[in-house]
Formats: structure tokens, C-alpha cells, sequence
């Protein structure tokens, strides 16, 4: 068994829903689909090749949150993601190009441009983003020192590495938090929805993107959907993710489906084809100029709104 794959055994129950609280009772959607011996460091590394595997998946009836019962305990987690790799640095300038255009619509009704972080930061490159329009104290806290490690330097020094722990920051000074593509992976959304809220000054604005699993994508492939992954405790709808943040005190919560623009090698990357196929094709896409070429796909991802 590798050493990553001891580090994601279910142990903990959710007595209640991460999202809205309740209690069940919950439905199941799908039992554990699991082969640890096959899980590297890899498979907790952001915009990997998916493994097509996830953990036991029920659904709370008040919310519509699908989420993981039994999950991996806090420590399991942190010591995966720490010791997870990255690759993928191209592919996070795309998603930071995307997502900073999308904040742009915004900007214009923030209290201010000072005080900006971003969880689950990467490599940093939405913070050079936000440096580029003229955002002050920006920072960014990443779990894993693979991507802090490909940071440029401009902005490796506004990475801080570990866990988001609101406790870290002073309470109301930031005016925006964004949270792209992390919501799923953590082992308590409300927990941390409701510490970003803290730490926002009145009028601040939170931004989250996630995978949605209504969306047509989910529903064409089901279970051999990318978005059902070891790494995510929780997939959410657009229901479920306005529950969330209204939960957590935010008020005017907005949601809206966004396409996102990759180069085609990534895309490939995601799709359920076999291993024998997919590699080698793989492989030459990422040395041929055609798999750099950009596509825009609306690929089934969820942005989501909040102002304190």
C-alpha cells in the first residue's frame, strides 16, 4: 500500500450534515467505490488525473448536500494534502484567468481594494491577479508545499502554508475572500464559511467555485464524473450552496454556472477513458502544440456569491 493510500481511510462519522446542520436521516447515493493500493501523493494533488474513486455518499434531504460518511480524519487530511504533489501550474493560470474575470464584475462594490485572501491559494497565481488590479495586503493560505514551492517569486511570500484557521487572522479586515475549488475538500464547509464571514468587514464580499453535481456534465457521466473523487467530502447543488452561506449569516447570496477555459490536454485529462488510451495520448498532447490550444467548456462548476 503506498504511503498515501493509509492516509485516506474512513474513520469519522458525520452526525450531522457539513452544510446546513441537520440531522438526517440521510439517503444513501452510493456505496464506497475505494482501492486504496491504488491511491500515490498524487491523489491528493490538484487537477490530477482522476482515479475514479470515492468514499461511501449519502444526501441530506433539508439541503441537498451529497457528502462522504465516514471520512478521513482532520490529521489524515492535513498529512495527505501536505505531502501531495503538483504539475499543473499552466492549468491553474488558466482557472485564475477565468476566476479573476468573473470577481471583476464585483470590484466595483467593495468597501475598498485593501485586504484580500484567497484559500487554498496553489501556486499562488490568482494573487498575482488580484496584485495586477491593484489589490492591497494580499495573501493566501495553501495546505500542500508542492505548489507554494512553484510559486513565483512575487508572490511566494504571500503564501502562507497549512490549513485556513480563521483564528490566524484579525477578525473583519478583509474586504474579499475567495475559495475556488476548495469548499469540496474540506471536512467542515459550515465551520469554515462561518470563519471567513468573521473575518470580512461589512459589505465584504466571500467567493467560492465549485463542482456542481446537478449540472448536465454530472448527470451524463454519474459516477464516472470526475467530480466524484477521493478528495471530495462533499459535492454541492446550487440549492445546497445558497443554504450554506445563508447559513453562516451572508445576505444578497448569489449563484451562477460558469464555463471555464483549459488547454485541450487538460480536458482530456478528465475524461473516463482507459488507462492504455489516455496516457500515451496524454503524453504527446502535453509535447504538441494542438493539446496547448484553449477550450471553452461549460464544464459544470457552480460560483457562488456572498456579502456580509
Amino acid at each position: 500500500m503506498s504511503s498515501a493510500a493509509h492516509l485516506v481511510v474512513p474513520e469519522v462519522l458525520r452526525p450531522t450534515c457539513p452544510g446546513c446542520g441537520a440531522k438526517g436521516p440521510f439517503t444513501l447515493f452510493a456505496e464506497a467505490h475505494l482501492h486504496l493500493q491504488r491511491l500515490t501523493a498524487a491523489a491528493y494533488a490538484s487537477r490530477k488525473i482522476p482515479e475514479y474513486m470515492h468514499h461511501r455518499l449519502v444526501t441530506c434531504g433539508e439541503c441537498d448536500l451529497l457528502f462522504a460518511n465516514p471520512v478521513p480524519s482532520i490529521g489524515q487530511l492535513q498529512k495527505a494534502y501536505g505531502d501531495a504533489t503538483f504539475d499543473s501550474s499552466e492549468e491553474a493560470r488558466w482557472a485564475s484567468r477565468t476566476y479573476a474575470c468573473l470577481i471583476d464584475e464585483i470590484l466595483p462594490y467593495l468597501p475598498s481594494r485593501d485586504g484580500v485572501l484567497d484559500i487554498g491559494t496553489g501556486e499562488g497565481s490568482l494573487l498575482e491577479e488580484f496584485l495586477a488590479r491593484g489589490m492591497t495586503r494580499v495573501s493566501g493560505v495553501e495546505p500542500s508545499a508542492a505548489p507554494i514551492a512553484a510559486a513565483r517569486p512575487t508572490v511566494r511570500s504571500l503564501i502562507r502554508h497549512g490549513i485556513f484557521e480563521p483564528k490566524q487572522y484579525q477578525p473583519q479586515s478583509f474586504v474579499l475572500i475567495t475559495c475556488l475549488q476548495t469548499l469540496e475538500h474540506v471536512a467542515e464547509p459550515l465551520d469554515l464559511v462561518k470563519g471567513v464571514h468573521r473575518l470580512l468587514v461589512t459589505g465584504g464580499t466571500f467567493v467560492a467555485v465549485c463542482h456542481n453535481r446537478r449540472a448536465l456534465s454530472a448527470r451524463l457521466l454519474g459516477k464516472r464524473s470526475p467530480i466524484f473523487d477521493v478528495e471530495h467530502l462533499q459535492l454541492f447543488s446550487p440549492m445546497s450552496a445558497k443554504v450554506l452561506f445563508k447559513a453562516a449569516g451572508y445576505k444578497d447570496v448569489r449563484t451562477a454556472w460558469i464555463t471555464n477555459t483549459y488547454p485541450l490536454h487538460y480536458w482530456l485529462r478528465l475524461l473516463p477513458l482507459p488507462s492504455c488510451f489516455k496516457k500515451p495520448l496524454l503524453r504527446w498532447l502535453r509535447g504538441s502544440w494542438v493539446g496547448h490550444i484553449a477550450v471553452k467548456i461549460p464544464a459544470g462548476n457552480l460560483i457562488i456569491f456572498g456579502i456580509k
